[in-house]
């Protein structure tokens, strides 16, 4: 998907989320009954066909910014890489870890469920199979959920943030992975396992942007 293709989903689904007055967050959350922590959904949004991921959540109060609401955790599958591709730092378990999964980037959506901001964790944060950022980049354009069993407007609306933010996902991991070779160098291959949670983020102006695509 080009920026401007993305651009024109981000706006359509945004628009249409709006008019419906069922903002982001009311197309993940249950009506009742939400938890810090939980994954929402459950088991996170699997695409059927390409088996990128999703899942949102929502930290207790004081321990995230108060503008952001919660945040979206999104994952490329490790059948989505390359076969040469060597992860950084992998799970204790190895091979036999629940979830083979490496980490894109967090989404962070305001009270209105509007995307505030990218960030991108340590290993531990999301237990992936951390892979370097060069080899994230190159497989950004994987990324897709238009085909999980959650909202569509919300599948959508991750896919097309990820196309349209390529560039700007790539400078993150790029920052995450200096982040971290220097954590690594204090403290060795203990750093992945604790601490420094965030480690890379980029604020995210929606108007500017689509601005910049001459879409405004």
């Amino acid at each position: 998907m080009e920026a401007i293709e993305a651009a024109t989903v981000v706006i359509d689904t945004i628009v249409q989320m709006a008019g419906e007055a069922r903002p982001l967050m009311q197309r993940v959350l249950p009506p009742a009954g939400v938890h810090w922590w939980a994954h929402y959904p459950d088991d996170d949004a699997r695409d059927k066909k390409t088996r990128s991921r999703w899942y949102y959540h929502i930290h207790p109060p004081g321990m995230r910014d108060p503008d952001e609401h919660g945040h979206f955790h999104l994952f490329l599958h490790r059948t989505q890489l390359d076969a040469a591709s060597e992860p950084l730092a992998v799970p204790a378990e190895g091979e036999a870890a629940p979830a083979h999964v490496a980490h894109v980037a967090g989404l962070s959506v305001d009270h209105d469920g509007v995307p505030r901001a990218w960030f991108a964790t340590n290993r531990w944060v999301t237990d992936e199979f951390l892979y370097p950022a060069e080899t994230m980049i190159a497989h950004l354009d994987r990324y897709n959920v238009d085909n999980t069993e959650e909202d569509d407007l919300v599948n959508r609306l991750l896919t097309a943030m990820v196309a349209l933010y390529r560039c700007e996902l790539a400078g993150l991991l790029r920052a995450r992975d200096a982040a971290l070779a220097e954590l690594v160098k204090a403290g060795g291959a203990a750093a992945y396992e604790a601490g420094n949670d965030i480690l890379a983020i980029c604020p995210i102006d929606l108007d500017a942007k689509i601005g910049g695509l001459g879409l405004d």
